[in-house]
């Protein structure tokens, strides 16, 4: 018996991979986050499956119906949005399972500032401009922050900014991010990235409050700084003609000479 701990994506039913899907498909036993793990993900079940929704359930309540199927010999898949490697409360199941010596994997999945990167048809590292992305929050009720993770810190490198969580407390996020990054940087807030009612707001930090009103939804990503908008950056070197690459050699003498590794 295994407790398969899946990322289900963003929203979009088929931005899953391949392995969560068959996952999916072969377990008797699925626990999923129904607040915001998309239903259509459900019909992968295979029949007769035991369907739980966690979305109102306590840590000692999942863990209590894992121990169930792990009594039964019973596979179990783990449904969570996103990526399980951010915000998503795995880490302190691995350490029950662990505890109770119950076995599990982990399999990633589509994370939700990827869709709002593709949402947006954006690159968020580019040359001369930004080369990190942060993904960050603002402290909240489930978790607070550390006290150096903060987003004037962060502001200061100049980064690509993915703020989760905090689109609540946008007029805050704005406060501390202008000094930096100035009124005129371009921001972007995406509600549902993937889902059939995706929407999108762009403008700049110093407009952004206006841009998006009243409407105010949990789950919207955050993205702040110039890549969002930048047209004058530099070529990066690797398909310029003249770099020498272990896979296009150039030159009479070139670093990684053909037929070579």
């Amino acid at each position: 018996m295994t407790v398969h701990f899946v990322g289900a994506g963003p929203g979009a039913a088929d931005l899953i991979t391949l392995r969560g899907r068959d996952l999916i498909a072969a377990c008797p036993v699925c626990l999923y986050a129904g607040s915001l793990v998309p239903a259509a993900l459900l019909e992968y079940c295979p029949e007769g499956a035991r369907i739980v929704n966690t979305a109102p359930m306590s840590l000692d309540e999942i863990i209590t119906e894992i121990s169930s199927a792990h009594a039964q010999g019973r596979d179990v898949v783990r449904l969570h949005s996103g990526d399980l490697s951010i915000w998503s409360a795995m880490g302190e199941q691995l350490r029950r399972l662990r505890a109770l010596d119950i076995p599990y994997d982990v399999t990633p999945g589509v994370p939700a500032f990827s869709a709002a990167a593709a949402v947006l048809e954006n690159e968020l590292t580019l040359p001369g401009v930004a080369q990190s992305v942060v993904l960050t929050r603002t402290s909240g009720r489930a978790s607070a922050m550390p006290s150096g993770e903060t987003l004037e810190n962060f502001a200061r490198t100049g980064a690509t900014l993915a703020i989760h969580l905090s689109v609540h407390v946008l007029s805050r996020v704005v406060e501390e991010l202008t000094p930096h990054y100035g009124p005129d940087c371009p921001v972007a807030v995406v509600w549902r990235a993937s889902w059939p009612d995706q929407r999108v707001v762009r403008a700049k930090l110093g407009s952004i409050e206006a841009s998006v009103g009243e409407e105010v939804a949990r789950t919207a990503l955050i993205l702040v700084g110039p890549a969002l908008a930048a047209e004058g950056f530099d070529e990066s070197q690797l398909y310029a003609g003249d770099y020498d690459r272990r896979f296009r050699p150039v030159g009479t003498q070139p670093r990684f000479p053909e037929g070579t590794e």
